[in-house]
């Protein structure tokens, strides 16, 4: 099949619409449900993201996906008992491709619900029951197991759209699209993100391990899919906080660098332990675990509201608090898809824990930045590799 109509294009006034290849064959196959144009989208650009976290670290890979910008994504380095809690499967033993997804889906809760998954390797049963109880519109992986498969066509009664791809589809070397009636055309990005981009480490601090060059290639790739300008904060194997979209780089570092806060104030023993019902929805328990770690809190949650979601009204967690358990989070790695142009992003990246730096080079400003991570002992790669996607 080299053609397949979808209901509309990005909107519902947007008729008619279609995918299609010139020569040969479409390169997925829908296994169940129908594909919308924004679906397919999130679909394409996530299996190229997990397909090179795949090929650069020899580990399964797995991205959630919302609006063609990843939400987060991650390989399959085995969960801590910390995350383990926090993501809420302690005490069961993870396949590696589940690991991946659950750290891919734990970056940011709140971004990914409703999201458009993608897979490295085959689906597993216990990938497709972990995905069946979360709010998504669909996935895309190289195969899936007869068992899941079964589970996710039951998802959403029966409508949850699941894509096959073929992993030995490659794509012309040139690639079009139409903006306005008027055609671009460009060669596809095709720059291979491996660790010999991390040579050159101009800062006085020249250490970077191997996790943590690991976690830079996590940050950069997911990056080279993700809408410009954009910055990625990773560790562990994941993706922490993905700031895109933005028109300053600055704002960028901010929001992501907020997002990562979340997510290590989500391991807090202030929020690890608190009280939620049994009939507490997931969705629900995200959004109330991110109202308590707000600033909001008492606004958010007063008078008798927090009766609908806890067993007994938590104690606030204080600002004071707040700055003490953020003040313990270190070692965390910070990607960029340019160069960073000023000092003062590395300055916020530095109160979110981060001591490695991965970007392009080439500001008028390099010194200005050099010189504000040898301020913090970072160490910071210079990839001369600029990763803009639009």
């Amino acid at each position: 099949m080299n053609e397949l109509e979808l209901k509309y294009g990005c909107n519902p006034n947007q008729k008619p619409a279609r995918v299609f290849m010139e020569q040969g064959d479409l390169p997925f196959k829908v296994l169940n449900g129908k594909p919308g144009y924004i679906n397919l989208l999130d679909a394409m650009n996530s299996w190229q993201l997990v397909r090179e976290l795949r090929a650069a670290t020899g580990m399964p890979a797995a991205a959630s996906f919302k609006h063609v910008s990843p939400a987060g994504a991650a390989v399959a380095v085995p969960l801590s008992e910390t995350l383990q809690k926090a993501y809420f499967v302690e005490g069961v033993e993870l396949s590696p491709i589940a690991t991946a997804y659950i750290r891919a889906r734990g970056a940011d809760r709140m971004s990914s619900y409703g999201d458009f998954v993608a897979l490295s390797d085959e689906c597993d049963a216990q990938t497709a029951s972990f995905l069946k109880r979360e709010v998504s519109d669909g996935i895309i992986a190289p195969s899936y197991s007869k068992a899941a498969l079964e589970i996710l066509k039951t998802k959403r009664k029966g409508t949850y759209l699941v894509l096959q791809m073929d992993p030995a589809y490659q794509p012309e070397k040139l690639e079009r699209k139409q903006v306005f009636g008027i055609t671009f055309e460009q060669q596809r990005n095709e720059v291979s993100l491996t660790e010999d981009c991390l040579q050159e480490i101009p800062t006085k601090n020249k250490e970077i391990p191997a996790s943590a060059k690991r976690d830079l290639l996590i940050a950069l790739i997911t990056l080279k899919y993700t809408q410009s300008n954009s910055v990625c904060y990773t560790k562990d194997g994941q993706a922490i906080g993905i700031g895109a979209g933005q028109q300053s780089r600055v704002h960028c570092t901010r929001l992501a660098g907020n997002k990562a806060d979340v997510w290590y104030l989500r391991q807090a023993p202030q929020v690890m332990n608190l009280p939620f019902r049994e009939d507490v929805r997931r969705p629900d328990r995200d959004n109330a675990i991110d109202v308590y770690v707000g600033d909001e809190y008492m606004d958010l949650l007063g008078g008798d509201d927090w009766k609908r979601v806890f067993t007994e009204k938590p104690p606030v967690f204080t600002k004071e608090e707040k700055q003490a358990w953020l003040a313990t989070q270190k070692d965390v790695a910070l990607g960029s898809d340019a160069f960073f142009p000023f000092g003062d992003n590395i300055e916020r990246a530095h109160k979110s824990g981060v001591t490695y730096v991965a970007q392009a080079g080439g500001s008028i400003r390099d010194d200005n930045v050099i010189e504000t991570c040898d301020k913090y002992n970072m160490a910071m790669a210079m990839t001369h590799i600029r990763l803009f996607h639009h």
